[in-house]
């Protein structure tokens, strides 16, 4: 005879049980995942939740902690604790900090003394995303005079700290860095003004010289330079790099950027190993994604997108389909099983099949947006810029399942963490998920 359990006041079998302690092991192993840097493992935007709800209000979140500073930088998590930067407008004084993740308390909180200057006015000086790992986590910023990579342990220690010298760059910088086995990566790419429209030189942050623009692999413990890729600089790109498994199965980091276009790039010695040219005329903003064995990156101009483009990697690489525009210039879009979604800087979303580009729904919504949008749990989880949350389920025909409203601009892209979504405004963060015991 099979033993009987009772399990929420139902008698179930021994087997019954089984699957019931499978799921919860799966649930729990969801529920831990980490979202160690831009938009989350591998830069996907992908991750778990169960039991998000629909629709909800601010008095139905986890927790909701003010920072101490402002900025657009989106919050990392890796095991209990959440990081994210923030600055001061004031004195340009840039901060991180580390908040429990599961009820939003300042674990600690650095300050690191700068310089103002001026930037896009849709920019901070805290927009670059940090990347964190097991032994702590890894912060980027620029002034005109600096591009500083900063290595801090769990308890806010500095562990190293890198000067790459000047960044020169018309809008200001917010490339985030990633974390890849025992590397930190950074894309240090910059501006060459010749490349800029003519406009460009009448507005009063006109960039001086040229900058020198690299790939930068620095040892993860001590921050030495482990290779260094030097790069044509252009129009500057804001792409925060993906890894795709190579030949071999070596790790790739791809880039995407006016100079270049598309180039994949070993991760253990700096060398090129593919590259497709002359595709991008125009400024690389939104990160390039991964879709099976394609590679997706969009180009735009003024505050709007172009296109996006797919490329086939190999010895010769082939667009494998374009997307006109509508398209985005600075959210970057998530694929979802062989669905590529996306939203348009000015509202225009779109679902297109992620091997062909064709696109399946387009539907214009209010809002204007440099979120990202992320997938959790088959629904899509988009922000405008006025901090509107919009969940839209990720399917084959628009669905728009509830409008949130957040109350506070939002240029962060969300992150997906411990059975929680964390939305970071210009000066909070929002935790939303089960509560213990739900």
């Amino acid at each position: 005879m099979q033993s009987r359990f009772f399990f929420r006041g139902r008698l179930l079998s021994s087997r019954a049980m089984k699957h019931i302690s499978l799921w919860l092991m799966l649930a729990l192993a969801a529920q831990a995942a980490d979202w160690p840097r831009f938009r989350g493992p591998n830069g996907a935007g992908c991750g778990e939740a169960p039991g998000l709800p629909i629709s909800w209000t601010t008095n139905d979140c986890r927790w909701i902690a003010t920072l101490p500073g402002v900025g657009h930088s989106s919050p990392v998590v890796v095991g209990s604790r959440l990081f994210v930067t923030c600055g001061e407008n004031a004195s340009a004084a840039r901060i991180v900090v580390c908040l429990d993740a599961a009820n939003g308390h300042t674990l600690w909180q650095r300050a690191f003394t700068s310089q103002s200057f001026q930037q896009n006015g849709d920019n901070s000086y805290a927009s670059a995303t940090p990347t964190a790992d097991a032994n702590g986590v890894v912060v980027a910023w620029t002034t005109p005079e600096q591009v500083t990579l900063v290595a801090l342990d769990n308890d806010g220690r500095e562990a190293w700290r890198r000067d790459f010298g000047k960044f020169v760059g018309i809008h200001g910088s917010g490339v985030s860095p990633l974390i890849e086995g025992d590397l930190v990566i950074y894309f240090d790419n910059q501006e060459d003004p010749a490349s800029l429209p003519k406009s460009v030189y009448a507005k009063p942050y006109a960039p001086k010289g040229t900058g020198k623009s690299a790939l930068l692999a620095l040892d993860r413990r001590t921050g030495a330079t482990r290779w260094q890729l030097e790069r044509q600089s252009n129009q500057a790109s804001y792409i925060t790099p993906c890894v795709r498994k190579g030949a071999g199965g070596r790790a790739e980091i791809i880039l995407a950027d006016t100079a270049h276009s598309f180039t994949a790039v070993d991760a253990a010695t700096g060398k090129v190993t593919w590259q497709a040219p002359g595709i991008f005329k125009e400024r690389c903003v939104a990160s390039p994604v991964l879709a099976g064995e394609l590679v997706i990156a969009s180009e735009g101009r003024g505050n709007a997108g172009i296109r996006c483009v797919a490329v086939r990697p190999g010895a010769t690489p082939q667009i494998a389909f374009e997307i006109p525009k509508p398209a985005p210039l600075v959210p970057t879009p998530v694929v979802v099983g062989e669905r590529l979604f996306f939203v348009t800087d000015q509202g225009a979303m779109a679902c297109a099949n992620a091997v062909t580009g064709a696109i399946l729904w387009r539907e214009q919504v209010s809002g204007n947006f440099y979120s990202s949008p992320v997938c959790a749990d088959g629904r899509l989880y988009f922000v405008t810029k006025l901090g509107d949350v919009l969940v839209v389920a990720a399917g084959d025909q628009f669905k728009l399942l509830t409008r949130v409203p957040l109350g506070e601009k939002c240029f962060a892209t969300p992150a997906l963490a411990n059975g929680m979504i964390f939305f970071r405004t210009y000066s909070r963060i929002f935790a939303l998920g089960l509560r213990p015991g739900d």
